[in-house]
């Protein structure tokens, strides 16, 4: 018999060994970095929709009261939600008009806005709007401290 009709007969009683491949032990970073990037894009895109409101400067608890050459204009919403510039009562119509008037450094001015505690949200919110729509951005609202 001739060896040429036995195949795959050799050595081993048939069976033929592979050499196996050695196991790769090195860390594909690649699919991390993939994902790395599209969360980045994600949370650049997403950040500035987080900033929702109207950008007001709130005066801060616990700082003091900043020395200022004038007196800053102040606009009350009292309980029934009437509005008044300084001491004088004001058409929500005629608020921006009188309040150009009466600013003397313009649109730069500063603005105090307090709100009684019984007045309705919303009246103080539309005049915050109107304010700032006007373009008015140094708008601070008033509280009283807690200990009083």
């Amino acid at each position: 018999m001739s060896r040429s009709g036995q195949r795959g007969v050799g050595r081993n009683g048939g069976r033929r060994r592979h050499r196996r491949s050695r196991v790769n032990s090195e860390i594909n970073v690649t699919p991390l970095v993939d994902v790395m990037l599209v969360l980045l894009i994600v949370f650049m895109v997403a950040a500035p929709l987080l900033s929702v409101g109207v950008p007001i400067d709130l005066p801060k608890t616990d700082a003091k009261a900043l020395p200022s050459q004038q007196e800053p204009l102040t606009i009350s919403v009292d309980a029934a939600g009437k509005v008044f510039l300084q001491d004088e009562e004001v058409l929500m119509e005629n608020l921006i008009a009188k309040l150009v008037a009466v600013s003397d450094t313009g649109y730069d001015e500063r603005i105090f806005l307090r709100g009684d505690e019984n007045s309705d949200y919303g009246a103080v919110m539309k005049v915050m709007a109107r304010i700032n729509a006007a373009g008015f951005s140094n708008l601070n609202l008033v509280t009283d401290p807690i200990n009083q």
